[in-house]
C-alpha cells in the first residue's frame, strides 16, 4: 500500500446525529490546526451550520455533494489539485452505504485513518428499529462511536452492547449535557461477579461477553461457568478452542460469532458445532485471535451437553 499523505478523517450518522456539532468543535481546538489547508467534504446539510470562525481559523475549505455518484476518483483528484490539502475531513451522508467507500478510488497519497460515528441517543432506538443494516454498516469498521445527547435513564448499556457486537475493538463515548458519561454498566450486571464461581445464565451471554472485555479488573483471576458452542480453528494450538455464541447483529442473515479462546486438554477431541458446558478461569493476555489482549479461558471442566433452544444472543 502507498504511504499515507493526506489522511482522510471519515465522519459518518445519520442526519441530526450531532456530526456537525462535533465537527464545528473539533475544528476550533488548537491542537487540530495543521499549517496546510484542510478540505472539508459535505455529502449532506443538516440544520446545525458550520461555524465560520471556525472553518476561518482551520482553513478550510467546504465542497457540497449531493449523490454518492458524484464521489469519483475524478472529482477528488481536481480537489487535491485546486486545494492541496494537507488533510481531508468527509462528512458522510448516514444514508449512502458505508461499504461503498471501501470500493471508492482514492487520488494518490490519500488514505482514511479515522472513522468516527456519531449518534444521537435519543433516536437511536427508532433508527436501530428501522435502519438497522445501515446502522451495522457505519459502525463495523468504525474507531469510534459517539453517542450525544444521553441520558442515564435511556438503556445506555444495551446501546454499547449493539454496538460491540458489531466491531469489538472500536471506543464508545457517551455524552450528556455535562460532558462524558462514565460507569454505564454500574449496578446492572445480572450475575453476581463476586461469587466463586460466576454463574452466566444462557441469555445473560452476551452481557458478560462485553463486560469481561471492557472491565479486566473485574473478571481477572475469577472463574466462570457458561453454555456454548465449540469452535476450532487452525490458527489456535490443539489445545485451544473458543467456546462461544452465535449473536445477531442486523438480521437472521447477518450474524457474528463471539466468544473467547480457551485452554484445554479436552480440545482434541472436540468438534466444530458441538454444544459444552464450560467452567475455567480467566486471565489476559495478547492474541492474535482478538488483535489485542483481552480474555483467554483455561478450562476446569469441559462437558459436552445438548444445543440450547435459543441459540442465538440478541443485542438490543
Amino acid at each position: 500500500m502507498d504511504e499515507i499523505a493526506i489522511p482522510i478523517y471519515l465522519m459518518a450518522g445519520f442526519l441530526e446525529s450531532g456530526k456537525t456539532s462535533f465537527l464545528n468543535f473539533t475544528l476550533d481546538q488548537d491542537y487540530f490546526q495543521i499549517d496546510e489547508p484542510t478540505l472539508l467534504i459535505l455529502c449532506e446539510e443538516g440544520e446545525v451550520e458550520l461555524d465560520k470562525k471556525a472553518l476561518k481559523k482551520s482553513n478550510t475549505s467546504v465542497e457540497i455533494l449531493d449523490s454518492p455518484e458524484e464521489l469519483t476518483l475524478e472529482r477528488l483528484v481536481a480537489y487535491d489539485a485546486f486545494y492541496h490539502p494537507g488533510r481531508v475531513i468527509m462528512e458522510y451522508n448516514g444514508m449512502w452505504q458505508v461499504s461503498k467507500l471501501e470500493e471508492m478510488q482514492l487520488p494518490k497519497g490519500w488514505g482514511v485513518v479515522q472513522q468516527i460515528v456519531t449518534v444521537d441517543a435519543s433516536t437511536f432506538q427508532v433508527y436501530m428499529n428501522n435502519m438497522k443494516s445501515l446502522f451495522v454498516e457505519m459502525v463495523r469498521n468504525a474507531d469510534l462511536v459517539l453517542f450525544n445527547r444521553c441520558d442515564m435513564d435511556m438503556p445506555l448499556a444495551s446501546f454499547r452492547r449493539s454496538v460491540k457486537v458489531v466491531n469489538q475493538a472500536v471506543e464508545i463515548i457517551f455524552e450528556d449535557e455535562e460532558g462524558e458519561i462514565e460507569d454505564i454498566f454500574a449496578d446492572e450486571m445480572p450475575f453476581d461477579v463476586n461469587a466463586d464461581v460466576i454463574e452466566i445464565m444462557d441469555e445473560d451471554y452476551g452481557i458478560w461477553f462485553i463486560d469481561a472485555m471492557d472491565h479486566p479488573e473485574t473478571y481477572e483471576g475469577k472463574k466462570v461457568s457458561f453454555t456454548g458452542m465449540v469452535l476450532k480453528s487452525r490458527e489456535f494450538s490443539k489445545n485451544m478452542f473458543v467456546p462461544g455464541r452465535m449473536a445477531m447483529t442486523c438480521c437472521a442473515d447477518d450474524t457474528t460469532f463471539i466468544g473467547y479462546v480457551c485452554k484445554s486438554e479436552k480440545a482434541r477431541q472436540l468438534s466444530t458445532g458441538k454444544w459444552v458446558k464450560v467452567v475455567a478461569s480467566i486471565d489476559y493476555e495478547y492474541m492474535d485471535f482478538y488483535h489485542k489482549e483481552g480474555p483467554v479461558l483455561t478450562a476446569i471442566s469441559v462437558e459436552e451437553t445438548e444445543p440450547l433452544k435459543e441459540e442465538l444472543v440478541y443485542f438490543n
